[in-house]
């Protein structure tokens, strides 16, 4: 694995809204920094990150990135919905995806105007557009696709040929594609989407993930043959 880079703690910003192109309006929690704070050090840490994604990864022609943490609750969404977001602010054309069919976060993140179909409903339609399950230009060179609903299957729907088929599409359709992941003590959902999309960042916090925990998370990865190109460390 490549350095640990550490995003800082900070203030949180008031919510805010961005108005889509029809009058729609998507909502932003405080923690996306990258919309509201961006001035701010969480945000800065954040373009750090993106620094170091667009040399070690897009640069050399590397388009998916799944985000993954050892456990619950240090921060794996909110790295992943800020990365998408800083990406996109330079101008990549950028798709964030929803990975946990089991407990879906990123709508608490970015809230579509109304309840949007996203990943389930993808890996259950085989004959649907890819596109008709994707929320386009929620910011600009932004697109989402939310999760859509918990799932009683995801392991099953993950390791289908369907879920490999949206991934070539991404690679085909966008410059990033970000793929937020449950957490790897819980499932193995994080190892199967890592092992589609080829390359892992790993997200840890300051004072609550373990070393061995991260060890055996990169060791797994490993063997899926999907590629750690480094991790983060959220403080506390």
């Amino acid at each position: 694995m490549s350095e640990t880079l550490t995003l800082q703690s900070g203030r949180p910003a008031a919510a805010g809204a961005q108005e889509r192109s029809d009058g729609a309006a998507y909502g932003f929690a405080p923690d996306m920094v990258t919309v509201l704070s961006p001035i701010g050090p969480r945000a800065d840490a954040i373009r750090a990150l993106r620094t170091h994604v667009m040399a070690q990864h897009i640069n050399l022609g590397r388009r998916a990135l799944a985000i993954c943490a050892p456990s619950a609750n240090v921060g794996c969404s909110f790295v992943a919905a800020n990365l998408a977001v800083s990406l996109s602010q330079i101008g990549v054309k950028t798709l964030l995806i929803d990975g946990d069919l089991r407990r879906p976060a990123l709508d608490l993140l970015i809230r579509p105007p109304q309840p949007s179909p996203g990943l389930a409903q993808c890996l259950q339609s085989p004959d649907e557009p890819f596109g008709a399950n994707i929320d386009t230009a929620v910011l600009p060179q932004l697109s989402v696709m939310y999760a859509g609903h918990a799932a009683a299957n995801p392991q099953e729907l993950l390791a289908g040929d369907r879920f490999r088929s949206l991934m070539k599409f991404c690679l085909r359709e966008f410059d990033a594609t970000i793929v937020d992941t449950p957490p790897a003590n819980t499932s193995t959902d994080a190892r199967r989407i890592s092992g589609v999309a080829g390359y892992s960042l790993i997200v840890t916090q300051q004072n609550k993930t373990f070393v061995r925990d991260v060890m055996t998370l990169a060791g797994q990865l490993k063997a899926d043959r999907a590629v750690v190109i480094g991790t983060v460390m959220n403080q506390a």
